[in-house]
């Protein structure tokens, strides 16, 4: 068969550019703005008090350093599925599936988890609960919740199959919504029922001082705060990307740390000061919908109650739609750089990654069946957006290094200084998320090269990608040095030692991660080798380059 023919079909199907800037910035935002508002400040401020407001600080620092780093990469290359993509081109085939493989397990994990959500909410409602009969007593899905879930999971496959735009449309129209209700009720909450001295009970502002501003970081506020490189997910989609992904990147995570800090903000100075004089344990039950519904019935706004029961289903429901299609694409990516089944790699004639859409919708079908320890998986897997994020500042300073003349319409502020910081930064939320979650993580990573291998074995040898092996040497000690470092640490329910005290361990991570950082930079791939990996993603990359011809 004529190679060359073959490469030229698939090469004439492309990803639909109709994406502007509002629908960037809103798949950004809406996966910033997820069900997580619901319970992240409770879960905040029973770890660290009132100092969970610096926790949300803290945290909106260490994603906005990531963030302008993910907006100048998304800029320069606007390829589907990019956090896969930009090591791929850096360090090679090896180093992109590793980054890809973590971001593409976080993201088809997190849809069914979210249409779980939804429907545990419904569950709630009395003639839900006893007319439809969608949970059992353990929480698992019943016959009846199973094909609710999969009903919810086919509408937002078939959203995706539609097309990009479509899916764009959808979501700017439900993270309107999601973005009202916070702030309608951080507006109700602080002019209805705030107390000034709640911030100085149960201990003092910060009743376990340095350490629950950090062990808050992996309960909520991270995750809450983590989404805004979704637009970079779908960049290849992108109408005009050197100029919309990087704004819309950075206005969603504006937009999302306000929210968030004011949502903090609103909860504690609601809270009964009763509940909260001598510690933070127990500062309110969570109710059937979250606190905030508990709070605006105290506050006489009984009303609101009924807004948020609404919003505790499309919230999640609005997420779990972004992240199947996110999941897509990155499955698209790794499919078209033939790292996993190439057949993940193809476009239909409306330019749509069907059998990377169908593949979410199947995992989403396995993840409804009721493994019981399902949501322990998902809480290590969501984690693994930590060891996502930190793929990028390396490859980001690589890149200017191998590939110095490429047009960026963005550029990352003081790069030498944000993009180390944004890999240490990335290194501490993993090491705060506790050793018992970082070792299970490198585990999954472990079972991704499996895939990898097995993929490579199904392909002749004329397409299996250049591996470079050489380039990706790196990761091995970065994360082996991670796992040793948790071990030692005093973070996590389990496995760690405490050996290291308190401050020092923050030493050691800042310490040898920036060893590994700058290690990591000079096993680049030559110039020329970045260059081919780059016209291998031509067919994406010259519709980009269009744009910016006068």
């Amino acid at each position: 068969m004529d190679t060359s023919v073959e490469t030229t079909k698939s090469d004439s199907r492309r990803l639909q550019r109709s994406i502007g800037f509002y629908g960037l910035m809103f798949v950004s935002l809406g996966s910033i703005i997820g069900s997580g508002w619901l319970l992240g400040a409770l879960k905040a401020a029973k770890v660290a008090g009132p100092a969970s407001v610096l926790s949300w600080v803290l945290t909106a620092v260490i994603m906005a350093t990531l963030a302008l780093v993910h907006a100048e990469l998304g800029a320069a290359y606007p390829v589907a599925g990019g956090t896969a993509r930009f090591p791929r081109i850096a360090f090679g085939a090896l180093a992109g599936f590793a980054g890809g493989w973590v971001a593409w397990l976080q993201a088809v994990a997190l849809a069914p988890v979210e249409v779980e959500a939804s429907l545990e909410y419904l569950d709630n409602i009395s003639w839900v609960k006893d007319n439809l009969n969608l949970l059992h007593a353990d929480d698992t899905l019943t016959v009846s919740g199973f094909g609710w879930a999969t009903l919810l999971m086919a509408v937002f496959t078939f959203i995706n199959l539609v097309g990009v735009k479509l899916l764009s449309e959808s979501n700017s129209a439900t993270v309107i919504w999601k973005t009202a209700v916070p702030v309608l009720t951080i507006g109700v909450l602080l002019s209805l029922r705030f107390h000034p001295g709640n911030f100085s009970a149960g201990g003092g502002f910060a009743p376990s001082g340095a350490h629950g501003v950090f062990a808050a970081l992996p309960v909520g506020v991270v995750f809450a705060l983590q989404g805004f490189e979704q637009a970079v997910q779908v960049g290849g989609e992108a109408r005009d990307p050197q100029r919309d992904l990087s704004r819309a990147i950075l206005v969603a995570m504006i937009i999302g740390t306000i929210v968030y800090l004011g949502l903090e903000i609103a909860f504690i100075g609601a809270l009964d000061p009763s509940s909260i004089a001598h510690d933070w344990s127990n500062p309110i039950e969570k109710g059937a919908f979250g606190p905030y519904a508990t709070l605006a019935t105290l506050a006489g706004a009984a009303w609101l109650s009924y807004i948020l029961y609404a919003d505790a289903f499309v919230s999640p429901a609005g997420t779990g739609l972004l992240y199947l299609g996110t999941s897509a694409r990155l499955a698209y990516a790794l499919g078209r750089d033939k790292q996993m089944p190439k057949g993940l790699g193809k476009l239909s004639l409306r330019g749509v990654p069907v059998w990377s859409i169908v593949l979410s919708f199947v995992v989403g079908e396995i993840s409804f069946l009721p493994f019981p320890s399902w949501q322990s998986l998902v809480s290590v897997i969501t984690s693994a957006t930590a060891i996502m994020y930190a793929f990028a500042p390396v490859s980001l300073i690589a890149l200017r290094r191998r590939d110095p003349d490429r047009p960026r319409p963005y550029r990352t502020p003081a790069p030498q200084v944000l993009a180390p910081a944004g890999f240490v930064a990335a290194n501490l939320i993993i090491y705060w998320s506790g050793f018992d979650i970082t070792w299970k993580i490198v585990v999954t990573m472990v079972l991704g090269l499996i895939v990898l291998f097995v993929t490579r074995a199904t392909e002749s040898k004329s397409d299996r990608p250049k591996l470079s092996p050489r380039n990706a040497l790196w990761i091995v000690p970065w994360l082996a040095g991670n796992v040793l470092i948790g071990y030692l640490g005093r973070y996590g329910e389990s496995g760690n030692i405490n050996l290291l005290p308190e401050w020092v361990d923050l030493g050691v991570v800042v310490v040898f991660n920036l060893v590994i950082f700058y290690w990591a930079v000079t096993q680049a791939m030559r110039t020329e080798e970045v260059h081919e990996a780059i016209e291998a993603e031509r067919t994406e990359l010259e519709v980009s380059e269009a744009v910016l011809e006068p």
